[in-house]
């Protein structure tokens, strides 16, 4: 059969196929057959703004209306705030209650700008995530901007934090060098950049092995803004309920585990009623046989020990 050849190209290289019909067994530790990674999205303080010297305001508020760059838009501004004096301390008191850990997905400046919250996490056990230094479209970066950035985040929430990011997920889009940055920085052990699979996977990049950890935006509270919408938090939970208890069922089938990878933001999320969505499917994991929950550096550890490159 003839294939049309892809245009040469700088970055990763596509891949169609994948594990194909037969995955491998995960082998989770407590032997479960899908990993729930819940992953909080901190990003309140980081968007774009006037006050930040930035071209653009931002639009990923609670509305889709962007204001004129020259003008100060304070809608924006104070539900984002809204997220960070909020709803994130709502969030955070759910996983105390819970005593479930989670994967904190955050722009350094968010973190800088909040150090209250920055000591919660130093109390913990969560692990954090680089979702780079504040909101930048890095798909439009040269790569010694990106490279520079990149440096400044992971400095920046180590000493927020007190952790070290071994894992990576820019904002939306990454660029054909991101891969490689991480790489070549040397102390990742994935990047979450894709959303292309439900279990981690190797790639080649420069000419090394390198582990990714997928992301999803379909489980994700983001769709309370863009279309399809959930139209009430019931639609948020039904849509995560549905599609574990279907994973789950295709393991039962022979057909191999998986990871959900479940985004959540404070300022989403963090709103009375919503959070009712996240609490419910807590619940709702820590009682269904065949799934737990893992941090996402627990995941890419396990992957890395029990299914090392071939």
């Amino acid at each position: 059969m003839n294939t049309i050849p892809f245009k040469a190209h700088a970055g990763p290289v596509r891949d169609f196929i994948g594990y194909g019909p037969t995955t491998p067994d995960p082998q989770w530790p407590d032997g479960s057959a899908v990993a729930v990674n819940l992953v909080l999205n901190y990003e309140e303080g980081a968007e774009y703004s006037l006050l930040d010297g930035d071209e653009f305001n931002d639009t990923w508020g609670e509305y889709s209306y962007q204001i004129p760059p020259e003008i100060r838009d304070l809608g924006t501004e104070m539900h984002m705030e809204y997220g960070s004096r909020v709803g994130v301390w709502r969030l955070a008191r759910m996983f105390d209650e819970y005593g479930i850990d989670v994967s904190i997905d955050a722009p350094a400046v968010a973190l800088e700008r909040n150090p209250e919250f920055c000591s919660w996490i130093r109390e913990r056990t969560h692990d954090v995530i680089g979702h780079g230094y504040r909101w930048t479209e890095d798909s439009r970066m040269t790569r010694d901007d990106e490279k520079a950035y990149m440096q400044l985040a992971i400095a920046s929430i180590e000493r927020t934090t007190g952790q070290r990011v071994k894992g990576w997920i820019v904002r939306s889009f990454p660029s054909v060098n991101t891969r490689e940055l991480l790489v070549e920085d040397g102390g990742f052990l994935y990047d979450s950049d894709s959303t292309n699979d439900e279990l981690p996977y190797y790639v080649t990049t420069l000419g090394k092995p390198f582990l990714v950890v997928p992301y999803s935006k379909v489980y994700n509270d983001v769709r309370y803004l863009i279309a399809p919408t959930y139209a009430t938090p019931r639609h948020f939970f039904e849509n995560l309920k549905l599609a574990l208890d279907f994973m789950v069922d295709e393991a039962t089938k022979g057909y191999g585990g998986r990871t959900m990878s479940v985004g959540l933001h404070a300022r989403w999320s963090g709103q009375a009623n919503r959070a009712t969505a996240v609490r419910d499917f807590i619940e709702y994991v820590l009682n269904k046989d065949g799934a737990c929950f893992m941090r996402r550096l627990d995941i890419a550890q396990h992957w890395l020990e029990q299914h090392p490159p071939g």
